[in-house]
């Protein structure tokens, strides 16, 4: 089944490894984007350069020729994209390049650039994945999401999406979104389930779609499918990730927050600090980790498993952290 298309598969070709390879068309869809794009007052050298890029997007820009550019603000812009291209072209695939924004490599990137990656990264990664389930906790690696606290329910919705919605009425979310206090929008979002699953692949690009995240829902299971499969795609270590609901666990010894909340959290619980009520309702999902061959990990940790968590902001938001089951995996360098 096609999903994401906006996700720009079409503009990548797979190496032999599976990795994505920066291409041609793949830097021609930046160098189109409105900050970029020519418009009907743009100078020649404007022009020109629009023009250069566009039948050699790897061409050699010298500082000079961006600085010639009559409108500063655009000069800025063709100053970003041409750093975001060399990155990708010095490491040659969507991959290896967003790894290393990681590593220890400084370079400076607007966000949406690497929601961006990791959209098409996840495309690639779970390209022939048949449940809808997956492919919407998967949506959580690139997009914000706004949580939702009702009677039974713990819903997770798009930010981008819920921030488009007018302000003519409350359907049933709309109306659990406004009594927690989200600003009154209308919010026309379906909840995806069993008896609708089918409807993703139609409107998978609107990203307009609830879940109920709650642990007795289908959701966070599928999450952890999807951190399996990132991890094994980037680092060729196989893991099972299992959600549960709490950690008991006198041989804790490593965890990894997915996103900054839940960093800290983590890092209070395992060093014993008292983590108040109001706090601990943060958390919305947890998961342990367990290593298919000890082997990929280090000597301390072998028979351990690694805790996982997953949590909110005071005001309800979410914001995934990918780049954290990278970086932060106890594995051996042997």
């Amino acid at each position: 089944m096609e999903f994401w298309k906006s996700a720009g598969m079409h503009l990548v070709e797979r190496n032999e490894f599976g990795w994505l390879t920066v291409t041609e068309d793949y830097l021609r869809a930046y160098f189109t984007r409105p900050e970029i794009h020519p418009v009907e007052e743009s100078c020649a050298a404007e022009n020109a350069l629009f023009e250069k890029l566009m039948a050699t997007p790897f061409a050699a820009v010298d500082e000079a020729e961006i600085a010639s550019i009559a409108d500063q603000d655009t000069a800025d812009n063709y100053r970003i994209i041409l750093r975001f291209r060399d990155h990708l072209a010095k490491h040659g695939t969507l991959e290896a390049a967003y790894a290393a924004l990681f590593s220890g490599e400084t370079i400076s990137i607007p966000p949406v650039f690497i929601d961006q990656m990791v959209h098409l990264i996840l495309r690639n990664i779970l390209d022939g994945v048949e449940d809808p389930m997956r492919l919407r906790a998967a949506e959580l690696f690139f997009r914000e999401q706004v949580i939702t606290l009702g009677t039974d329910q713990l819903m997770m919705a798009d930010q981008e999406i819920i921030d488009m919605q007018s302000q003519n009425g409350f359907g049933g979310l709309g109306q659990l979104l406004a009594e927690a206090g989200t600003p009154a929008r209308e919010v026309a979002l379906d909840v995806l389930g069993d008896d609708n699953k089918d409807a993703y692949w139609s409107r998978s690009d609107n990203f307009d779609l609830a879940v109920d995240f709650r642990f007795t829902q289908p959701v966070p299971d599928a999450l952890g499918r999807v951190i399996e499969a990132w991890i094994e795609h980037f680092s060729k270590i196989g893991t099972r990730v299992q959600a549960v609901k709490s950690i008991k666990d006198e041989r804790w010894s490593w965890h990894i927050g997915c996103d900054l909340e839940s960093t800290w959290i983590l890092n209070a619980l395992y060093e014993g600090e008292d983590v108040d009520e109001d706090t601990l309702v943060n958390i919305l999902s947890l998961y342990k980790m367990e290593f298919l061959d000890q082997n990929d990990v280090i000597e301390s940790i072998r028979g351990k498993p690694v805790y996982l968590a997953v949590a909110m902001t005071s005001d309800r938001k979410l914001v995934f952290k990918p780049q954290n089951l990278l970086t932060n995996l106890p594995i051996s360098k042997e």
